[in-house]
């Protein structure tokens, strides 16, 4: 007599497959099954479709789901390879600018001023409009007057000054006083200025060392690029 495979047993097999492979397709659509590739999904798909039974063949719907599980873990994957590409490129061009920083002048928001080795320090600020006359009040930490300067009639834009009575390594912080021709108070924008002398890189995020300060400054905060360093 002629053995045969017990139906039952084909039968089980084959549903033991389409569970196991419709079962991983779906979880992997939700990011449990991430570590599962491209090529894993079609071989569990093979053999799905191998061993399914002529008078019980997988459910179409199940097929295109699990198909389009397939293609959207691995539109997935090639997100994230592109994400990470652009993170890569993008940290590169931070660094490379933060370093074309060093050795020069930044300005950042702020009204303070750091006297170098030689007593001078360079302060900036920004008229919204020309003004007739314009005034810089020089103060001590401790509120006290260091010095005036009068820098008369300037354009509206980008102004800098340079003031030479300081005393090495010490911090003062100056006041901007500015008029039109008709008297009209002029409201500048002042700046600190910054000599950088390295770039810092945290996690990625390049940050400039600077004088007169102990925290880095964050490259986006800087708001114009003044001279060499003095």
């Amino acid at each position: 007599m002629t053995s045969m495979t017990s139906p039952s047993t084909s039968t089980s097999g084959i549903s033991n497959a389409s569970v196991a492979a419709s079962t991983t397709a779906s979880t992997a659509s939700s990011g449990s099954a991430a570590s599962l590739t491209q090529n894993d999904f079609l071989q569990l798909l093979t053999a799905q479709l191998k061993y399914q039974s002529p008078t019980s063949p997988a459910d179409p719907t199940q097929m295109t789901q699990e198909f389009a599980a397939i293609s959207t873990v691995d539109g997935i994957n090639q997100l994230n390879t592109n994400l990470t590409g652009l993170q890569t490129a993008n940290s590169a061009a931070q660094l490379a600018q933060a370093s074309a920083l060093v050795g020069r002048q930044v300005a950042v928001n702020g009204n303070s001023l750091f006297a170098n080795s030689t007593g001078s320090a360079t302060g900036a600020f920004n008229l919204p409009s020309a003004s007739a006359n314009t005034d810089v009040t020089i103060l001590n930490a401790n509120g006290s007057v260091a010095g005036t300067m009068n820098l008369g009639a300037l354009p509206a834009g980008q102004q800098s000054f340079k003031w030479t009575g300081g005393t090495a390594g010490d911090s003062y912080s100056y006041q901007i006083s500015a008029a039109s021709a008709s008297g009209v108070p002029i409201s500048a924008t002042p700046y600190t200025v910054y000599n950088v002398q390295g770039v810092n890189l945290t996690n990625g995020i390049p940050s400039l060392d600077v004088a007169g300060s102990a925290s880095a400054l964050p490259v986006s905060s800087v708001q114009t690029v003044l001279g060499a360093s003095s």
